[in-house]
């Protein structure tokens, strides 16, 4: 399409994620641009904001994008995500309606697989509780630690970012199993880990770490029977997406003692309601969905989407693998 009579919106830049990137200024320069800063406070009002769009740049996935609104959008042809998740927008009906989506796989997977690590040995040294102790005048050494060198960790989804999960953890000297809905031999060996079934993966490992995404699929996952399987010394990581564990059956585990604990960086729920159950919870350690929260990370991921928009409009698109 003709890039000077292009109209682009970032429909709710909150977090603030791409709205002051320095990134936008090629956008400027190729086609006409509207940041909105604050999240659209209901259907009608996002729709509004994006009437005259011809790409959408979606920096957040809590704003959703489904047959529905596209039906009121005639001159929509992209949406760009600032991330690897396409769970907000429904790809079939973008696909039946010739809507390229372009997110970016790979891209920010160094800094996710690095802070859910980060997660892992939070959870495992119990650092949160032993730092509220020591705040609260308290001396708690006898609190069990976790030795992780040496001890087996199963990856869920071997993607870009478990891909990345799986280097960190053969670096720490731990034993790396997988499970994937597809495995391949030639990932299992390029990997050099070990493709296994998803009961062996959480009967034996020591740290269970999710990295598939969300799909009808592995909606629910890890349920209450898989939490059951799990050893009651596990660690369990969630990097994926919140709709992926069973939440509730997450909690009852580690309320009744079953679970070391639990690192997660995603919710069912974003941004998580105050008082929610899971922050009440103990043997948890919890960030909001900040793993690729750094300067580092954000730079590369604005680069990248608005480089996404801007091969579309040279009439170049990178389609989503999902599509």
């Amino acid at each position: 399409m003709a890039s000077d009579t292009a109209t682009v919106v970032i429909p709710g830049d909150d977090p603030p994620q791409i709205g002051d990137s320095d990134a936008l200024e090629r956008l400027r320069q190729r086609a006409r641009l509207q940041v909105y800063r604050d999240r659209p406070a209901n259907d009608e009002e996002k729709i509004r904001r994006v009437r005259d769009a011809d790409v959408i740049l979606s920096s957040r996935s809590a704003v959703t994008w489904r047959e529905t609104d596209f039906v009121q959008l005639p001159r929509l042809k992209m949406i760009a995500t600032c991330s690897v998740g396409t769970d907000s927008i429904d790809l079939d009906a973008a696909r039946s309606r010739g809507i390229v989506v372009s997110n970016l796989p790979g891209v920010n997977a160094p800094f996710v697989a690095e802070h859910i690590f980060g997660l892992m040995f939070a959870v495992a040294k119990r650092t949160v509780e032993q730092t509220e102790a020591l705040k609260a005048g308290q001396w708690h050494a006898s609190l069990p630690n976790v030795m992780l060198q040496g001890k087996r960790i199963g990856i869920v989804g071997t993607g870009a970012i478990g891909a990345e999960m799986a280097r960190l953890a053969k670096g720490l000297g731990m034993e790396v199993v997988a499970w994937t809905f597809n495995p391949d031999p030639q990932r299992e060996r390029e990997l050099g880990l070990r493709y296994v079934s998803l009961d062996e993966l959480l009967s034996t490992s020591a740290v269970v770490s999710l990295h598939v995404r969300l799909s009808e699929q592995s909606t629910g996952l890890i349920g209450e029977a898989e939490i059951a399987q799990m050893r009651p010394d596990a660690i369990l990581l969630n990097g994926a997406r919140g709709p992926v564990v069973d939440t509730a059956a997450l909690i009852a585990a580690l309320e009744r003692g079953h679970l070391h604990g639990a690192g997660i960086d995603v919710f069912d729920q974003e941004p998580l309601p105050a008082g929610a159950p899971m922050t009440r919870c103990e043997r948890v350690v919890l960030t909001p969905h900040a793993a690729d929260q750094t300067p580092e990370a954000v730079h590369a991921v604005n680069d990248a989407a608005v480089g996404n928009v801007l091969a579309f409009l040279d009439g170049n698109p990178r389609v989503n693998a999902a599509q």
